[in-house]
């Protein structure tokens, strides 16, 4: 378990905080309307009223033992930078912060900001991804080009083996995982038959997971 520090309980603010809550952490959140704090005083660890732009005020915070900060304040671009840079003066440690903005982006990556958030354009690009390819439940994306999708096996398929499945592709696409019901087969060999229903997590780059999309359906 861990404490989390979230500044802004709007919307985006309280749906993070809420699902910390959710996974066994604390959360600290803070907001400059009294209102907000109050409402959510009895779903978080604690809500503190606080005008973040204000250097002082934040200083007074224990902000120190907060495993991360996400500064989540909404369309106050100004009040976002301000509450950011207080955050880095305070020698914070791993500090979150939503951006709004290619300005609001760029701003911050100069400030030196570990990660920006753009929840709009991140959830708009899993929707097309989900529109585009039905059969991906999830997708992460782990750098340089290379994603990890979940996949169900559909009941249309045939038991078969991974190495069916990935044939042509096995330099690039690697089968992570079968989950079946409870059970977990981890680092399946290729000769592991996998079966309708079965959740399977892919490993490899994205032009080779969309070539073998169509043995999926």
């Amino acid at each position: 378990m861990a404490h989390f520090t979230v500044i802004g309980l709007g919307r985006f603010g309280i749906t993070a905080s809420l699902e910390l809550i959710h996974l066994g952490h604390t959360v600290t959140g803070i907001d400059i309307d009294e209102k907000l704090a109050e409402q959510y005083a009895s779903d978080l660890t604690q809500t503190l009223i606080c005008d973040a732009t204000d250097e002082r005020a934040m200083a007074e915070l224990n902000l120190s033992d907060s495993e991360a900060i996400l500064v989540a304040i909404g369309e106050d671009m100004q009040a976002s930078l301000l509450c950011t840079l207080h955050l880095k003066n305070l020698g914070a440690g791993q500090i979150w912060v939503k951006a709004n903005s290619t300005a609001h982006h760029t701003i911050l990556s100069k400030l030196g900001v570990q990660r920006i958030i753009h929840p709009e354009e991140e959830m708009g690009t899993r929707v097309a991804q989900a529109l585009n390819y039905p059969m991906v439940n999830d997708y992460l994306s782990i750098g340089h080009g290379l994603y990890v999708v979940e996949i169900t096996l559909p009941a249309s398929k045939k038991p078969q083996q991974v190495q069916h499945l990935i044939q042509g592709f096995e330099r690039s696409i690697h089968c992570l995982l079968i989950k079946r019901g409870s059970a977990l087969i981890s680092a399946p060999s290729s000769v592991t038959e996998m079966q309708e229903g079965d959740l399977l997590l892919l490993c490899g780059p994205r032009e080779a997971l969309v070539r073998i999309a169509p043995r999926l359906v």
